[in-house]
């Protein structure tokens, strides 16, 4: 667990803040569950390959690095609060975009443009709502940041049973989507009147008025890639993010096309990984308290393998679904671990931003990867890529050992 500070506010403005960052977490899980649900029907209404498939993911992936470059920027000049509001807002647009695309235009032009401002707002919400959740994780005085991942994977959950439903009932991709961005947009804009304005993050009116301050935090942020550790943190995320990504965008297909299932049941399959991966997350802070983040890493890496192996190799429903739940558990841990050990120590963001950065590498790489491997030898063998990644992350998980903690500060009651 990492060093925590004084708590620096009252409990209850604490945990009014805890609780705008669960909201956040779970908006982003449902807006990509949004997409990941309705995937097997865009791919057939815009009657395209699994390979163009992959290249449209491809704008999300692309999205998604602008956004994670762009998010130490957007903090340092307009704090986080404006920022959040703004990421998830790009959200927000992009998935109205991408329904009009596969739902009333056939686009996939259109479908390309709508990814790429979901993955852009999606990629530097991440970082924000991360140095949100670990400064209030570290002012709380206990382990959040997992529990909070756990609300993003709750959010994916809600997302693919809704986005299952509405596979069932008929109800058009457009419809689905226009209301999931509705949802996101007003949702967010609600919760970040809870989050404390910060004059380190550039939320204050004091700190827009030295505008050399934001440059040089800018300036200074570029120093944290010269840290190893760092860049090992990056690649435990590089290959738990190949693990929980490649689920989200090929999971619901691969059970379509490589199982025989039905659209409906593909989509409950994903939603069996992202339950998985919430009960994992949510039972991860006593675990990683008890046993460190190292032990946990290497377990979770064994995990995501014999999962992934069941899941691509098994013949039978239930050896399919038991692969999927030990996958959805080793990956729960390895994204919310890295940040938290990134974000030890000074120039957090900065810090955080680098190795979510070097994570989502495997959202940019892996789609066309895997789509263009999936057409020449199908999905499930060309989920063997992720394998290997995952076997990286286990093998580069000491990076992630605690530094030494400080005494915690009582946190003042209510």
């Amino acid at each position: 667990m990492s060093p925590h500070a004084p708590a620096l506010r009252p409990r209850t403005e604490l945990v009014a803040w805890r609780n705008a960052i669960f909201v956040i977490f779970t908006l982003s899980g449902l807006s990509i569950a949004t997409w990941a649900a309705r995937l097997p029907e865009i791919k057939q209404n815009l009657d395209v390959t699994t390979g163009s498939i992959g290249i449209l993911i491809l704008g999300m992936s692309a999205g998604s690095i602008l956004g994670l470059m762009a998010s130490a920027w957007l903090m340092a000049r307009f704090g986080a609060r404006t920022g959040m509001v703004f990421s998830l807002g790009c959200v927000a647009i992009g998935l109205a975009i991408i329904g009009i695309g596969a739902g009333v235009v056939f686009s996939p032009v259109l479908v390309f443009i709508g990814l790429a401002l979901f993955g852009f707002g999606n990629g530097s919400v991440d970082v924000m709502m991360n140095v949100e959740g670990a400064a209030a994780e570290t002012e709380l005085g206990k382990t959040v940041l997992p529990l909070m991942h756990a609300f993003f994977s709750v959010g994916t959950v809600i997302g693919a049973g809704i986005g299952a439903a509405a596979s069932a009932l008929g109800i058009g991709v457009v419809w689905h989507a226009a209301a999931m961005a509705v949802i996101v947009a007003l949702a967010v804009v609600i919760a970040v009147r809870y989050v404390p304005v910060r004059e380190d993050l550039g939320d204050s009116a004091q700190a827009h008025s030295h505008k050399q301050d934001w440059k040089a935090r800018l300036r200074s942020s570029l120093a944290v890639w010269a840290d190893l550790r760092l860049i090992l943190i990056g690649v435990i995320m590089l290959g738990m993010a190949f693990a929980e990504g490649s689920a989200n965008d090929w999971l619901a297909l691969a059970s379509v096309e490589g199982h025989g299932l039905t659209e409906p049941t593909g989509a409950l399959v994903f939603g069996v990984f992202v339950s998985a991966m919430t009960v994992g997350r949510v039972a991860g802070g006593p675990l990683i308290d008890r046993f460190g983040r190292v032990r946990v890493l290497q377990v979770s890496a064994v995990s995501a393998v014999v999962g992934l192996l069941a899941f691509i190799l098994g013949a039978d429903l239930w050896i399919v679904i038991g692969g999927t739940i030990l996958w959805g558990l080793g990956s729960a841990l390895g994204f919310p671990l890295g940040m938290s050990a990134a974000a030890e120590g000074a120039n957090a963001a900065a810090r955080v931003s680098a190795v979510a950065m070097i994570g989502y590498l495997a959202f940019l790489v892996g789609p066309p990867l895997i789509g263009l491997l999936g057409d020449q030898v199908g999905l499930l063998n060309a989920l063997f890529v992720v394998l290997v990644l995952v076997v990286l992350s286990g093998l580069a998980s000491p990076a992630a050992r605690e530094r030494k903690a400080e005494p915690a500060a009582p946190v003042p009651s209510a």
